[in-house]
């Protein structure tokens, strides 16, 4: 994600196409821990804990696919702007959320490996924050495309690229539970905390 983010605010081309193609080895790893995961649950029959890592190496490596595939997205954004213009203050608003969302995903897998259940319990909490994050500067691209028409198609792109990175953030949220299950053998029991009411927000602007 850092580097599609890095490609969206110096409209890296190359850079944007370089993280594209990088998607693709993100797919075949995640095909291969799949496999590799579904021959141990047949061959070895794992129980208890041994079984909830297996299970857990799944579902992390799928929130990690589909964070490849939102960086991908980013990408895509990237080139299709290319040459467009700008909203003031958005492209750094977007590189620090995506930096606070990158820290979220580097943190529950950080969790994971030391089955440092605390700490992944902090990263749950985090995804209201980043929700909020979002939510702030959705209003903003919402506000400059309302008084200009001019920021329309540029505010658009901008606002898939943040909530793409919102997304990203909920998959940092999903790995964080996996942590949780694999050290108690459950699920976070409280609901998981989100913030996002731009779809509210929506229905009252196509009002």
């Amino acid at each position: 994600m850092s580097q599609a983010a890095q490609a969206l605010e110096t409209r890296d081309v190359e850079l944007a196409q370089t993280v594209r193609a990088g998607d693709r080895a993100i797919d075949d790893l995640d095909q291969q821990i799949k496999s590799d995961t579904a021959k141990l649950l047949a061959l070895r029959s794992p129980t208890a804990s041994d079984l909830r890592t297996v299970l857990s190496v799944m579902e992390i490596s799928s929130h990690l696919e589909r964070c490849g595939d939102y960086a991908k997205n980013i990408a895509k954004r990237t080139l299709a702007m290319d040459r467009s213009g700008e909203i003031t203050g958005s492209l750094s608003a977007l590189r620090r959320m995506s930096r606070f969302v990158g820290v979220m995903v580097k943190d529950a897998l950080d969790a994971y490996a030391t089955k440092n259940s605390a700490k992944a319990r902090e990263v749950i909490e985090r995804d209201r924050e980043a929700d909020e994050i979002y939510n702030t500067l959705f209003r903003s691209l919402l506000t400059h495309m309302m008084e200009d028409h001019r920021n329309i198609a540029v505010g658009m792109h901008l606002h898939f690229v943040a909530k793409n990175i919102e997304r990203i953030g909920d998959h940092a949220t999903g790995i964080a539970e996996q942590t949780v299950y694999l050290v108690t053998g459950a699920f976070p029991e409280e609901d998981r905390p989100k913030g996002d009411r731009t779809s509210l927000e929506l229905q009252g602007y196509d009002a």
